[in-house]
Order: structure tokens, then sequence, then C-alpha cells
């Protein structure tokens, strides 16, 4: 067994909420850049340049690449011959959140659902916690902004419906949505298991990276058609119009009780933030 000291992941958290909120990954950027060529309007591609100009800036200045520095989203793959030593592995967690918005200066946007008292420090973080094989932890940092995470959608369709009905759900939810969530987005599908696991799916498919088709061919040209009709919406970059209202569509799919169809959509604005490492 491999011991690992929770004030590692301390640490790697705290790291990962200043990266991941002030240096946009590069594939984000090279889609960006290819996307950007493609689009129409002419106000679509003064906004496409100013999110690389932002992002530049964002890099340079240290500084966030949203005033919304989103509710601290963690994914961790724990290898199941680690042991962690050191502490509480949910406190040290909160910990690199709390150290990493405090020294990022990044916005603390958590707050009680009722009161709207703000916890101060961006606590607690939002953990999916993972066993895997091996001796390895690996760590994914997701700040989730309020506008895309609001335009998220999970059902319970009908199995009769079919593939076309999950299209038709995804396509109408982006449609639905307009605006708000700060298109282009990234559209993350879940598909399968039950209520809670379709929506999983569909954040953890936001994880995948961008643009990269899903190895199963069938599931593949889902999101090539989903993504073609979405960019005909004509929505467009801050819902502005133009042609690109979308930067990518990923889905991932399990399979369900033969009753049911379960259905989520989790969105992403164009600022796809999200860093990750392992220890």
């Amino acid at each position: 067994m491999r011991e690992v000291n929770v004030n590692v992941i301390t640490e790697r958290v705290k790291q990962l909420c200043i990266e991941a909120n002030t240096d946009l990954n590069q594939e984000v950027l090279d889609i960006l850049d290819r996307l950007g060529a493609m689009e129409e309007s002419p106000v679509g591609k003064e906004l496409f340049a100013e999110y690389r100009e932002n992002a530049e800036i964002a890099r340079q200045e240290k500084v966030a690449l949203c005033q919304d520095t989103g509710l601290a989203v963690i994914w961790m793959d724990l290898g199941q011959d680690v042991t962690l030593v050191g502490g509480d592995l949910n406190e040290a967690i909160d910990e690199g959140v709390r150290q990493g918005y405090k020294e990022g200066y990044l916005r603390k946007s958590a707050c009680h659902p009722f009161t709207r008292k703000n916890t101060g420090d961006n606590t607690p973080a939002i953990l999916h916690l993972n066993m895997v094989p091996g001796d390895k932890i690996k760590l994914w940092v997701v700040p989730k902004g309020g506008g895309a995470e609001n335009m998220s959608i999970v059902s319970m369709l009908t199995p009769g419906v079919g593939k076309k009905g999950v299209m038709d759900f995804v396509v109408e939810r982006v449609r639905m949505a307009g605006s708000n969530p700060c298109p282009p987005t990234v559209v993350g599908v879940g598909i399968g298991g039950t209520f809670e696991k379709a929506a999983l799916l569909a954040k953890k498919s936001l994880l995948r990276p961008l643009g990269a088709p899903h190895p199963d061919p069938e599931v593949a040209e889902m999101e090539r058609e989903i993504l073609d009709r979405v960019n005909n919406l004509g929505i467009g970059p801050q819902g502005l119009g133009g042609r690109i209202t979308s930067l990518a569509v990923h889905i991932e799919m399990i399979p369900c009780h033969i009753a049911s169809l379960p259905v989520a959509v989790n969105l992403n604005c164009h600022s796809h933030r999200h860093k990750e490492t392992v220890i």
C-alpha cells in the first residue's frame, strides 16, 4: 500500500482552484480559434476575439477569467492501493478550496440556500469520489458557475421516445437556455442509469477532451447531429446571433431500467474551466 498524506491533496486542490480560474486549457483556446474563424456573424467574430483576449489577460495577470468563479466541483479517482493518512479527506479538500479561493482572490459564491448567507470561503466543495485500481490519485477541479448550471436539467423520459426523443430534448434545452449560460456552450449529456446517475454522467462528460468524439460510433454520431442542430438555432455567441451556439456536445451513456429513460443536460459556458493532476 502507498501512503499519501492528505496535506498533499490540500496543496494540489489549492493550486488547481487558482489555475482553473485563471489559465484556460489549450484545447479550449484551440477550438475557440477554429470555430471563431467559422463564425459568420461580425458581432460573433468580435466576441470570439474578445474571448481570446480575455483568456490571455487572465493568464498573464493571474486574474479570474470570469467574475463568477463558481462552486468548486472536485472529481477524484482514488486508487484502491492508496492509504490516506494525516487527517480527513473531505476536510483536506475543503481546506484546499478555502486556501485557493483566498490566495487567488477568487469570488466566494457558496451560500445558505434560504438565508443566502455566504459561507465566506466557497466551501463545502462538491466532491465526487470514485475508487479505481492502482496506487495513484487523479484530481480534477471544475469551477461551475451559476449561469450555466442554472440552465441544466434532468428528466425521466418515456422509453418510447427513443434516440430521436433524446436528441430533441437536448436541442430544446439548449434553445430554451438561450443566452443565459453564456454561449457558445459545451453541452454535457447523460443518458441512462437512474435519476441521479444521469446527472452525474452529464457533468462528468465535461471532463473529456473538448470535442473528442465518443468511442462508440452510434453515440459519436448523436453528438455530431446534436451539435449541428444546436448550431443551427441561431443563438450564437452570448445569444447575440450567429453560427456557433455550442463548441461541443459530449454524451455519456449507460444501461437503464426497462421502464425508464433518464436524460440529463449539464451546460458549461465558453470559459470551459477545468484542471487536473495525478498524485
